[in-house]
C-alpha cells in the first residue's frame, strides 16, 4: 500500500472514531435520528467495524425502525461474525417485532459466545419461555373460521355494581355528557371504571363501528372546524391536555383520531374507553381510525394485553381485539383530505373504492392493501423501497403526487411515526405527518401536535404541545417481560 494511502486510511479511521464518539453521546441524550446519521457518516470512512453497525442498529431500534436495525446487526455479524452484540441488537428487534422464534436463534448465539454472561443466559431463557408460551397458544387456538364472538356472550346487564362502587355509572342504556366527565375525573384519580361500564361501553361502540364502512367520508360545514390527532399510545394525560387545549369533542367540535390510541404508554384502557365514552355519547363528535397497534400481535408484546388483564380481566382482552377489528381503516374529509395511520401503497392505481372495498374485519395481514394503510412510511426520495420498520413499505413524493390526483384529493395526513416538533410537512406540503404523544415512552422529549382544518379551505392549522405530569407509573409497565428487559 502507498504510504499516502495509508496516511488516508489511518486517518479516516480516526475520524470514524471521533464521529462514533459523537454518535455516542447523541444517543445517551436521546437524539437517535442524530446518533444514526452519525454512525452512517463513521460507516462512510471505515465500514468494515462492527461496531459502528451494531450502534447503528441500537439507535434504528429505539425508533422502532426495526428492519433497518436487523439489517445493520446482520451487516455487524458479516463483518465479525463472533461479535456478540450483533446477534445481541438482532434478537432484540426481532423481539420488538414479535418474531420469538428468531430472535430465540439469536440468543442461543449470544449465549454460546458469552457463556458466563449472567444477562445472557436470563434473556435466554426468557426468550425460550415466549417461545413455549407463543407454541402453547397456537396448539390450543381455534381457527379463525370456528371462532366464536365473545361479544356476542356478554349481555352487560347481568354484570352486578357492588353497592359499595363510587365511581361513574351509565343509568339505563345511554352514555351521557355527565358521565363522561365524571369518568374522566376518576381516571385522572387512578380509580377505575366497573366492569359492567367499560364492557357496556365497548359492546355499544362495536355496533356503531360495525355499521361504518373501511373509508368513512367526514363532511365538515362551510365556516366549521374539525381536528385530526395522532398517535396517543396510552398516554392519558396528555390526552385530557389536548382536551383542555382544544375542547371536549362534541358535535361542533370534533375530532379524528388517527390510530395507536393503546399500547406503550401504562394508561391506554383509560384512553381506549374515553375514546370509546365520547363516541358513544355522540357519534359524530369522535372519529377513529385504526393503527397498527389496534391489533392482538402488538397488544400482547407493547402492554395492552397486559393491562387491560391487570385492570379488568382476559375476557375483557378479546373484547377488545374483536372491537379493534371494526375500526375504520381511513377517512376522508370534504372529499379533499385523506386520512390513514400509516400510508400509502406498493402499486400505483389505487382507488379510494378500492380502499371502500377492503374486507377489515380481521386481524392485519402482513402484506397488501390493508396492511400498507395501516404499516407504510413516507421516504425523501422519489419512488418505493423497503420499510425501515420490516413491515410495509416506504414511498416517495411521486407515489403521494400520484395517488392524490389519481382520487382528486389534496392532501395526505398521516401519523404513526414520532417527530421532535410533533408534526412534519414533506413531500412537497402534500403530506403531513402529526404525532400527538409527547415526550413519547418518556424519553423521546418531543412535542406532540394536532391539526385544525377550517372548511371550505380546509387548510392545516397546526398547534403543537409539552408533555404534562403523570403519576409515576413508567411506560411499558404492562409490556411482555421480555420485551421490557430492552426497553
Amino acid at each position: 500500500m502507498p504510504p499516502s494511502m495509508a496516511t488516508e486510511n489511518s486517518t479516516n479511521t480516526s475520524r470514524a472514531e471521533e464521529l462514533k464518539v459523537q454518535a455516542n453521546e447523541a444517543f445517551k441524550a436521546h437524539k437517535y435520528s442524530q446518533a444514526i446519521d452519525l454512525y452512517t457518516q463513521a460507516i462512510e470512512l471505515n465500514n468494515d467495524n462492527a461496531v459502528y453497525w451494531a450502534n447503528r442498529a441500537f439507535a434504528h431500534t429505539k425508533l422502532e425502525e426495526y428492519g433497518s436495525a436487523i439489517q445493520d446487526a446482520t451487516s455487524a455479524i458479516e463483518i465479525d461474525p463472533k461479535y456478540s452484540k450483533g446477534y445481541y441488537r438482532r434478537g432484540a428487534a426481532y423481539l420488538a417485532m414479535g418474531k420469538f422464534k428468531e430472535a430465540l436463534k439469536d440468543f442461543q448465539q449470544v449465549k454460546r459466545l458469552c457463556p458466563n454472561d449472567p444477562d445472557a443466559t436470563k434473556k435466554l431463557k426468557e426468550c425460550e419461555k415466549a417461545v413455549m408460551k407463543l407454541k402453547f397458544e397456537e396448539a390450543i387456538s381455534v381457527p379463525e373460521s370456528e371462532r366464536r364472538s365473545v361479544a356476542d356472550s356478554i349481555d352487560y346487564h347481568t354484570i352486578e355494581v357492588e353497592s359499595q362502587y363510587a365511581g361513574a355509572r351509565i343509568e339505563g342504556d345511554v352514555v351521557t355528557l355527565d358521565f363522561v366527565k365524571k369518568m374522566l375525573d376518576d381516571f385522572k384519580n387512578q380509580k377505575c371504571l366497573h366492569k359492567r361500564y367499560a364492557c357496556q361501553i365497548v359492546l355499544q361502540i362495536r355496533d356503531l363501528l360495525r355499521e361504518l364502512p373501511s373509508l368513512v367520508d367526514i363532511h365538515v360545514p362551510d365556516g366549521k372546524h374539525f381536528t385530526v390527532c395522532g398517535d396517543v399510545h396510552g398516554q392519558f394525560y396528555d390526552l385530557i391536555n389536548i382536551f383542555e387545549l382544544n375542547g371536549l369533542p362534541s358535535e361542533d367540535n370534533p375530532y379524528l383520531f388517527n390510530g395507536d390510541f393503546v399500547d406503550r404508554g401504562s394508561f391506554s384502557l383509560e384512553v381506549i374507553l374515553t375514546l370509546f365514552a365520547f363516541k358513544c355519547m355522540c357519534p359524530s363528535a369522535i372519529y377513529l381510525s385504526r393503527g397498527n397497534h389496534e391489533s392482538k400481535s402488538m397488544n400482547k408484546i407493547y402492554g395492552f394485553e397486559g393491562e387491560v388483564r391487570s385492570k379488568l380481566n382476559d375476557t375483557f382482552v378479546e373484547l377488545f381485539a374483536e372491537v379493534f377489528c371494526c375500526l375504520p381503516l381511513a377517512h376522508v374529509i370534504n372529499k379533499k383530505v385523506f386520512v390513514v395511520h400509516g400510508g400509502l401503497f406498493s402499486v400505483d392505481g389505487v382507488k379510494l373504492s378500492d380502499i371502500r372495498s377492503i374486507d377489515r374485519f380481521c386481524e392485519p395481514p402482513e402484506e397488501g392493501l390493508m396492511c400498507e394503510l395501516l404499516w407504510s412510511d413516507p421516504q425523501p426520495q422519489l419512488g418505493r423501497g423497503p420499510s425501515k420498520r420490516g413491515v410495509g413499505l416506504s414511498f416517495g413524493g411521486d407515489v403521494t403526487k400520484r395517488f392524490l390526483q389519481d382520487n382528486n384529493l389534496d392532501l395526505v395526513v398521516r401519523s404513526h411515526e414520532v417527530k421532535d416538533e410533533g408534526y412534519e410537512i414533506e413531500h412537497d406540503g402534500k403530506l403531513i405527518t402529526v404525532f400527538s404523544a409527547p415526550n413519547y415512552c418518556d424519553q423521546m422529549g418531543n412535542k406532540g401536535a394536532f391539526i385544525r382544518f377550517e372548511a371550505p379551505d380546509l387548510k392545516p392549522n397546526i398547534a403543537t404541545f409539552s408533555a404534562v405530569p403523570h403519576p409515576d407509573v413508567k411506560p411499558m409497565a404492562y409490556a411482555n417481560n421480555f420485551l421490557r428487559m430492552f426497553s
